[in-house]
């Protein structure tokens, strides 16, 4: 076998066996198959896509690629969510706490923000101190005590997909829905699961904006969730707006914060009562989603899900004294507002300015080794739908002594309409219970 005869297969239509696949990526693993020869691959898979059974192998085989996380000493079930995305979607940090709270067990291994999105790794380094980069032992650890614990992908954890991911971004061949699916599935299904609550964003601000494409990558995964043995549910929610008030490191950390007291904004909250309720259904926890919403209300409005999040704090290295007193996270020298220029009803043209906004200022990053400002972004005082006024302060920009300030303005301007009316989406469009 050799990587010519593989790349022949995909190129002219045919399926790829479960052997080709094992052996092409572990011998891309080991160094034995080039980065050309595997991004001649991807770009046939980019071109032919894959059956069913031919993504389901291939996850299997990228799944398969390095070591698994297993928490059989664990007597509760294990559940994890994962979102496709967006402007200000901070819904992990309160939900994952919370759900912990609840008696599941949430081994949460998570991103870093490319492009208009934040990254959950990124927002929880704005604690001083916080680790994400933890071994498997210190993974057990953390969720031994707590319940819940945030890392990163290890160099053992599924690196077919790591040197893949890298790859198709580096060639331009990310939006693929059989390599994104197998992506995010590898990591998540290594993470020795019960169950996985998925929510894929549509709108201006999602990586797949379409409606369409969002809803047939969400059943693409369903499915290999079902083939993996794992129960499975998906949302698919709105993104044509930010995720409640702040996009911004420190400031959605502050943000969460709120929510774990039991406050913050509206749409926030209700994403971490369905997902979270809907992680505890799945997971025998609850009868039905509004048992497991009712769950994660109380652990929120108890604070118990923020005595929770703490101790996570304090066993990752942070300063557990920045969840009573949010104003020790990293600040911004200066705030000035950026005001309606007319009168109307607020809506967002394109929602992914806002996150090259927010970027433009130092918080967000182009490459992935690029550094990060934890301090700067928007916080929006006003929301879509609302009716403004000329001069009414729209949202308030957190820089660094004028940083990227005119960028930012530039981009902001880009991303709002003021005028008539606005239908908005449903936060919920549709849901796919497993």
């Amino acid at each position: 076998m050799d990587a010519r005869s593989v790349v022949r297969t995909k190129r002219d239509g045919g399926e790829l066996s479960e052997e080709e696949m094992r052996w092409f990526l572990g011998a891309y693993v080991r160094g034995e198959v080039a980065d050309y020869q595997a991004a001649a691959l991807v770009a046939c898979i980019f071109t032919r896509g894959m059956t069913p059974a031919e993504l389901a192998l291939w996850t299997r085989a990228m799944l398969e690629s390095g070591s698994r996380l297993s928490f059989e000493e664990l007597p509760q079930k294990k559940a994890d969510k994962h979102s496709t995305g967006g402007i200000g979607d901070k819904v992990s940090i309160p939900l994952a706490p919370a759900v912990a709270a609840c008696g599941v067990a949430v081994p949460m291994i998570s991103g870093r923000g490319l492009g208009h999105t934040g990254g959950t790794l990124d927002k929880l380094e704005a604690i001083a101190g916080f680790r994400v980069r933890l071994s498997e032992e210190e993974m057990h650890r953390v969720i031994g005590r707590t319940g819940v614990a945030f890392g990163a992908q290890t160099a053992e954890l599924v690196p077919a997909d790591r040197k893949l991911y890298q790859l198709r971004d580096a060639t331009g061949l990310v939006e693929s829905i059989p390599l994104i699916a197998s992506s995010i599935m590898s990591k998540k299904l290594a993470e020795g699961l019960d169950a996985l609550v998925l929510d894929v964003k549509f709108g201006t601000g999602a990586f797949l904006p379409d409606v369409s494409r969002g809803a047939e990558l969400a059943r693409v995964m369903l499915e290999l969730a079902r083939s993996m043995g794992v129960k499975a549910s998906a949302f698919h929610t709105a993104m044509d707006r930010p995720v409640g008030a702040a996009v911004g490191h420190a400031l959605e950390i502050a943000e969460s914060l709120e929510c774990l007291e039991g406050g913050g904004p509206a749409d926030l909250r209700e994403l971490v009562l369905i997902q979270g309720g809907e992680m505890l259904r799945l997971c025998g926890r609850a009868t039905t989603l509004d048992d497991g919403k009712r769950q994660i209300a109380d652990a929120l409005d108890s604070g118990r899900a923020r005595r929770v999040f703490e101790l996570v704090v304090s066993e990752q290295g942070g300063d557990p004294k920045v969840v009573s007193d949010p104003s020790r996270l990293p600040r911004a020298s200066h705030v000035d507002p950026w005001k309606a220029g007319s009168a109307g009803v607020l809506s967002f043209r394109d929602l992914r300015e806002v996150g090259w906004a927010a970027a433009a200022l130092g918080g967000g990053r182009v490459k992935i080794e690029d550094v990060i400002d934890p301090a700067v972004g928007l916080v929006w005082r006003r929301r879509a739908g609302e009716r403004v006024e000329t001069g009414d302060v729209l949202c308030e920009i957190h820089h660094q002594k004028g940083r990227g300030l005119e960028a930012c303005r530039a981009r902001l301007a880009a991303a709002v309409s003021i005028g008539g009316s606005v239908e908005l989406a449903p936060l919920v469009r549709e849901t796919w219970s497993g």
